[in-house]
């Protein structure tokens, strides 16, 4: 690394690394793979805009920053649950507080039959073999910074797996909380969900903020759904508005396997997010749905990658961004239909509201094909509300600020109603509404 690439981010991490005692030390393949990601962070320093993947996220003044390694005792504070709480959503849960697993926050009694539920660190003390094929993985591409760093320094994070053709009829839940310890610290969770053939699952994801902190946390997940399972992801960031928050999902899809992947972007300063889906497997399916609502000086980046591999597999991916004062929005939707995945049906729209002539929303959509009778399609927009729109509420004795914030409002609703769970889709709607202009 040169001097230059030596920046207090790298060596205020590299610090971090040299004091970690990370749980499943001693397992010789685990502190392989662990040094040889610490390595390769070190040998290539943060990214810079020349990168294709970084292009419009710029990481200089996290460069910067120096963080704090996490520490446990300073994340044992009393975390008022209350605050958090989902209507309708009581099923199991795990709950982390600056990347420390919090067991008494926890609900873990009594889990349905062909649900296992367990932090990484527990996992760990077992039989760790099963966990090889994730934890092991290197990430050689340059823009891949984040997941290194993850894959070197997690602490601790997420095992879930679901039997074949189980069916857990209540929501899974985790949350992350990241709280205020005194000075910025560094948390890194490691997750990893697999579904058996047949199984079914809807986990709720939640990053939210117990008091206004500036930490930052990395968190790589890999989730595998074998033949004919079924899983409904809804994540929910809500982070302290100056935290830094970078998630890293892979996503492997088998035969007749469908995923339903929700996302919902409010909080944060920085917050970037890699989606990579391979559907691999026959008549495979994923439906993606997102919405950013941004305002301040947020930025907040969503990298999606879509690949087909398999034959007569589909996928739609319906995206809506907002940016409010002086934020930026970015994202980037690529669509690859490989050779062979004849009979794919593939289309993706990335709609953008610009509420401020200082805001800036980039959006790239990508779409490459090399097999036939596919269908494809993509589309993307960057725009105001629609004037007429406006008249017409204003028409009928709506002021303007209030009809600015309906129309806002029902633009990024659209995107949720899918959802079957009555309680989290009026909470959602809630969240928005008090994330918007309403003046």
């Amino acid at each position: 690394m040169s001097e230059a690439q030596r920046t207090p981010f790298v060596e205020s991490l590299l610090e971090a690394a040299a004091q970690a005692q990370l749980p499943g030390s001693g397992i010789g393949w685990l502190d392989a793979a662990r040094r040889e990601n610490l390595d390769a962070f070190e040998a290539g320093g943060l990214p810079d805009s020349r990168m294709e993947a970084w292009k419009y996220t710029a990481l200089r003044a996290l460069g910067q920053r120096r963080f704090a390694a996490g520490d446990a005792q300073a994340s044992a504070r009393a975390v008022e649950m209350d605050g958090f709480a989902l209507p309708g959503i009581e099923g199991p849960s795990l709950v982390f507080v600056n990347g420390v697993f919090r067991s008494e926050l926890c609900r873990l009694d009594n889990l349905p039959a062909g649900l296992s539920l367990q932090p990484l660190s527990q996992a760990l003390q077992g039989n760790a073999e099963p966990l090889r094929f994730a934890l092991s993985r290197h990430y050689r591409e340059g823009g891949d910074v984040f997941a290194r760093l993850n894959a070197a320094l997690a602490g601790d994070g997420v095992v879930l797996r679901v039997a074949a053709g189980a069916k857990v009829a209540q929501p899974v839940r985790l949350l992350f909380i990241g709280a205020p310890a005194g000075e910025a610290m560094a948390s890194h969770v490691r997750q990893i969900i697999e579904l058996g053939e047949g199984a079914e699952l809807a986990l709720i994801e939640q990053h939210v903020a117990a008091g206004v902190h500036q930490n930052l946390a990395t968190q790589v997940t890999d989730i595998v759904l074998r033949q004919g399972a079924v899983l409904r992801h809804v994540t929910l960031q809500d982070a302290s508005e100056g935290s830094t928050l970078v998630r890293h999902d892979s996503v492997q899809l088998d035969g007749e396997a469908h995923a339903a992947m929700y996302a919902l972007e409010l909080g944060g300063s920085l917050v970037r997010h890699d989606l990579h889906v391979v559907l691999a497997g026959d008549k495979s399916r994923l439906d993606t749905r997102g919405v950013f609502a941004l305002r301040g000086r947020q930025h907040v980046d969503t990298q999606m990658s879509i690949r087909h591999e398999a034959l007569n597999t589909a996928s739609e991916s319906v995206w809506r961004g907002v940016a409010d004062e002086r934020s930026r929005g970015v994202f980037r939707g690529a669509i690859v239909v490989a050779e062979g995945a004849d009979g794919s049906d593939a289309s993706l729209s990335s709609k953008n509201l610009l509420l401020s002539g200082q805001a800036e929303i980039d959006t790239k959509p990508e779409l490459e094909i090399y097999a036939d009778e596919v269908k494809a399609a993509h589309g993307a927009t960057v725009g105001q509300l629609d004037e007429r729109s406006l008249f017409y509420l204003r028409s009928r004795g709506i002021p303007l600020a209030e009809a600015r914030a309906m129309l806002t409002a029902a633009f990024c609703r659209a995107v949720f109603e899918a959802l079957p769970e009555d309680g989290l889709r009026d909470y959602i709607n809630e969240r928005l509404m008090a994330q918007l202009p309403s003046a």
